[in-house]
């Protein structure tokens, strides 16, 4: 007969076509199950917090839930900072764990529950008689909250015979939130009425507007009221329509299009949390912005938020459009008087033609430059955590918010870079995988550098920024005069690393050794390796949005 574990795999594959993690006492009946007796596929990494790095960057890329797995214990303990990174960032995915038998806990066993509720993840235990019902109630939890959630099966029950196995319920899916009775509806038209009366509108879109599906409603809505728009840096690509564009806000956007930004009368955000970088640690908007937040959150995430609309971003930009129709209000015409916004958002490139920084070293905004120029279109970006976001973030563009994930930003931690590879690879199979990581982030992931190269393969690329330092560090603490030693690594060569493992790899030391991703870019996939840059960089450039950050703190 088949077992809970059984029962738990047969219910899960109904709702994920994917899961990640690394094999173990806790979970082997469970994907025992998931190999013998499911049309789900197994993705093995080398770390259990790889497992949970790959879910949480294929719903990323695809809106698609997936699983990680673990065993208990020790294999728990492991995915809990990759945990923390999913509930930080609102993404949904199912961990799928061993626990303690239910007959006590043993010398090994830890009270998982509570470490996973320290991070923000609920705990759904299966028992012998509901494992299918209680599989889907965590998928619901999952894809509701948009947040992990973990499962867990009991060591003593996981090959428990559980009686035949049947079609799980299937789980209810969210609807659209919209903005119900007087007050919402009020709260609406206020912000309708201030885009009609506005001279110069702005429109700002962040991940949840993509979450929603709201780029067709928010086009037409920019449309109607002539206004320019931008995106945060995980919601680029969302407004259908370039032509009068920003690019990103923050610390990651270009200060002509930043300052065009501040020119702004009336400014309506719509699925962003408004954190600190979006808002320039509070100087995006000038003070006389009148700014309007729309959001499933509760209330207001940012204290320059004068009016809030709790709601869908499809549904209430939708019915702004509509509003504004019923007004009788006209087009601004603020983005017709400017007559190319494409030099506003260009990105500042070094004086230096040889790309070289003035310690010998490259300049990474040359490496970065000529790597978008090299690197295929129909590509995702996949970046771990550190000093070097900013580089993919300024120079390399992206067609969709699905195309660019940030896995370490919400929870500010490193080493989330190559597992998400394999998240990305199977959530878009046909696209090419660049991953941006930094040297530090980089040796903390090394042992799913395998994973990358075993499931990219030819799609897949690794861009290390190899600076020989932990660089954010550097910038904050070394100009306060702290001792810069720990701040250091030797430096590491991940060229003959990725070689280890059947990749292709190259240390650039100039611009022109870049022209080894231009020849892997002209081969067919079939007849390409995973391509892995080792970019030995200058520590001396800082990123803008580090020097905002340096200011602030200074």
């Amino acid at each position: 007969m088949p077992s809970v574990s059984a029962h738990v795999a047969h219910a899960l594959s109904a709702h994920v076509d994917h899961v990640f993690g690394v094999m173990g006492n806790g979970n082997a009946y469970f994907l025992d199950a998931l190999e013998r007796e499911t049309d789900a596929s197994f993705t093995a990494v080398r770390h259990e917090a790889g497992g949970v790095v790959a879910a949480d960057a294929h719903f990323r890329a695809s809106k698609r839930l997936a699983a990680a797995t673990a065993t208990y214990g020790a294999g728990f303990t492991n995915t809990l900072t990759s945990l923390a990174e999913a509930a930080q960032a609102r993404v949904p995915l199912v961990l799928v764990v061993g626990d303690e038998p239910t007959s006590g806990r043993r010398p090994w066993d830890v009270d998982q529950i509570a470490l996973a509720s320290a991070v923000g993840a609920r705990t759904y235990t299966v028992g012998r008689t509901d494992a299918p019902a209680t599989t889907v109630i965590a998928v619901e939890h999952a894809l509701s909250y948009r947040v992990p959630v973990v499962l867990a099966i009991p060591y003593d029950v996981a090959s428990v015979d559980a009686g035949p196995l049947a079609d799980p319920p299937a789980p209810r899916h969210p609807l659209p939130l919209s903005p119900v009775g007087e007050f919402a509806r009020r709260a609406v038209s206020e912000v309708a009425h201030a885009l009609a009366g506005a001279s110069r509108p702005f429109l700002l879109a962040g991940r949840g507007a993509w979450l929603a599906d709201a780029g067709d409603a928010l086009g037409d809505l920019a449309a109607a009221t002539g206004a320019v728009t931008a995106s945060t840096a995980l919601g680029r690509g969302v407004f259908p329509d370039d032509r009068y564009d920003l690019g990103v806000t923050g610390g990651f956007g270009a200060e002509t299009a930043m300052q065009l930004v501040r020119e702004a009368d009336v400014a309506v955000v719509f699925g962003a949390s408004l954190n600190q970088f979006t808002m320039r640690f509070g100087d995006l908007f000038a003070p006389g912005t009148r700014v309007f937040q729309v959001d499933v959150a509760t209330a207001a995430t940012h204290p320059h938020v004068g009016g809030f609309v709790r709601g869908d971003a499809a549904v209430v930009a939708r019915r702004l459009v509509d509003e504004l129709a019923g007004l009788g209000a006209e087009s601004s015409g603020w983005r017709d008087t400017i007559a190319d916004i494409a030099p506003l958002r260009a990105q500042a490139l070094p004086a230096r033609a040889d790309g070289l920084a003035d310690d010998g070293r490259l300049d990474p905004r040359a490496v970065a430059a000529r790597i978008a120029e090299l690197l295929p279109e129909d590509r995702v970006v996949v970046s771990d955590g550190g000093h070097f976001i900013g580089w993919a973030n300024m120079y390399w563009p992206v067609a969709s918010p699905d195309r660019m994930m940030m896995i370490g930003t919400a929870f500010q931690s490193i080493g989330q870079g190559f597992p998400s590879v394999a998240g990305a690879a199977a959530a878009k199979p046909d696209a090419a995988i660049v991953l941006t990581t930094g040297d530090g982030g980089g040796l903390m992931a090394l042992a799913d550098l395998e994973t990358a190269v075993r499931t990219a393969g030819g799609r897949g690329v690794a861009v290390v920024w190899n600076d020989a330092a932990y660089g954010a560090e550097v910038n904050l603490y070394g100009l306060k005069g702290l001792a810069e030693g720990p701040m250091l690594i030797p430096e590491a060569d991940f060229a003959a690393a990725a070689a280890a493992f059947g990749a292709e790899g190259v240390v650039v030391r100039e611009l022109a050794d870049l022209e080894a991703l231009a020849a892997w870019a002209a081969r067919p996939v079939a007849e390409r390796s995973f391509l892995l840059l080792d970019c030995r960089i200058s520590g001396t450039v800082v990123a803008p949005y580090q020097e905002e950050i340096i200011r602030v703190n200074s």
